[in-house]
């Protein structure tokens, strides 16, 4: 028997009924409905018209969200459950049902007024995607650096500026924007916006040609005199920054989600590759150098999934995850980088060209060291976090 106070919990990946059933069905749905779709819109640099409708009706657009509002009323831990099993085909779809939950319906709902959430909500759950919008020429890894500037006239406010590199940015119909609006307050003057598509003076400018996750959209958005009414402010006003920390926090454990479901995609691809390929009259699989490497990818991907659903779990427990969530897309990332880097060599020269799959895995990969926090910041966090207790 256990002490009294020690409690026996669920190892980490063990799922329940509900969680099992959930990802069985994301698993399928991204092997029938969108593995034969990854190549075109790799090529074509934007989704398929067919696939944003459909993960709204396969219900991934809205975990989190209340059933009374048309989601699924789940929790964080489903939301990243989805991004994995998507990334295991697409990490470029993983991206943008992760942007969705963690960070625009997060904000959302933990931000949101009643009303704001009556009118946002169930859009976000059925026909709406969300964007989210931070950063700035100027202000990347120092994010509260941004220039655009926020003006209050009457009962609204002028937003004028730029934001660059926003994910879903040529998707989206809603857009949290984040804009000062007194820079001699610093941090404390900047606040959140709640921006939809057709208001007057927004646009999407540029997107931009990526190296990896192509048909994900990355994104200028122009603000020339946009007026956006006062009852569309998110929080407070100068609330922003701590919008952003905290949905950032959160955000962190999904990118850690996409690069465990792509990881693990490339080494899926690497086992059956292995198994099938011929050299010296038996498959490369039955070499001891070739079982090796295998199973020490194997090893770091479980790794880095124990890391990813530990965070989520604590968040979803209500207890601290800053430095979990920091851990968890640090090392999920730098894997993400090696294992579909290794995928790559057990193709040999096939898997340098496009007619194997590992390549754009090997592509894809690298975005998880950059977006959302660099490494570096990430290594910051959990610093930070160790030097303070």
């Amino acid at each position: 028997m256990p002490p009294p106070d020690t409690q026996i919990v669920r190892p980490l990946t063990v799922l329940s009924d509900e969680e099992t059933l959930f990802r069985t069905v994301v698993r399928d749905y991204a092997a029938s409905s969108i593995a034969p779709l990854v190549s075109q819109m790799d090529a074509a640099a934007q989704y398929d018209a067919t696939l944003i409708p459909g993960l709204f009706a396969l219900g991934v657009m809205g975990v989190e969200i209340p059933a009374s509002y048309g989601g699924a009323g789940s929790s964080f831990f489903m939301s990243c459950l989805a991004v994995e099993e998507l990334s295991r085909v697409d990490a470029a779809v993983g991206v943008l049902v992760d942007v969705q939950n963690t960070l625009v319906s997060n904000a959302l709902l933990r931000w949101g007024t009643p009303a704001q959430h009556a009118t946002f909500l169930p859009r976000l759950a059925q026909d709406t995607v969300g964007a989210y919008a931070l950063s700035e020429a100027g202000s990347g890894s120092d994010a509260f650096a941004l220039q655009t500037r926020a003006t209050r006239q009457g009962d609204a406010y002028v937003l004028q500026g730029r934001k660059l590199w926003i994910s879903n940015g040529r998707e989206a119909g809603l857009y949290i924007i984040f804009a000062t609006v007194d820079p001699s307050q610093g941090y404390h003057g900047i606040t959140a916006f709640l921006v939809e598509r057709d208001m007057p003076g927004f646009a999407v400018g540029r997107v931009e040609k990526k190296l990896g996750i192509r048909a994900s959209s990355t994104c200028e958005l122009l603000l020339d005199d946009c007026v956006v009414p006062q009852d569309h402010v998110l929080g407070s006003v100068g609330q922003g920054y701590k919008v952003a920390i905290e949905t950032l926090n959160e955000g962190r454990i999904g990118i850690g989600a996409q690069m465990v479901g792509l990881a693990q995609g490339a080494l899926h691809a690497a086992i059956t590759y292995a198994q099938q390929r011929q050299q010296f009259g038996q498959p490369i699989a039955s070499f001891q150098a070739m079982q090796f490497q295998l199973a020490e990818l194997a090893t770091q991907v479980e790794a880095a999934r124990l890391l990813v659903y530990n965070a989520a779990r604590l968040k979803d427990a209500g207890e601290p995850f800053a430095q979990q969530g920091a851990m968890a897309k640090y090392f999920a990332s730098q894997m993400a980088e090696h294992v579909t880097s290794k995928a790559v060599e057990v193709f040999g020269g096939l898997g340098y060209t496009t007619e194997a799959p590992v390549e754009k895995f090997f592509r894809d990969a690298k975005i998880g060291a950059i977006y959302e926090g660099t490494s570096f910041m990430q290594l910051s966090t959990i610093a930070k976090q160790l030097l303070t207790r």
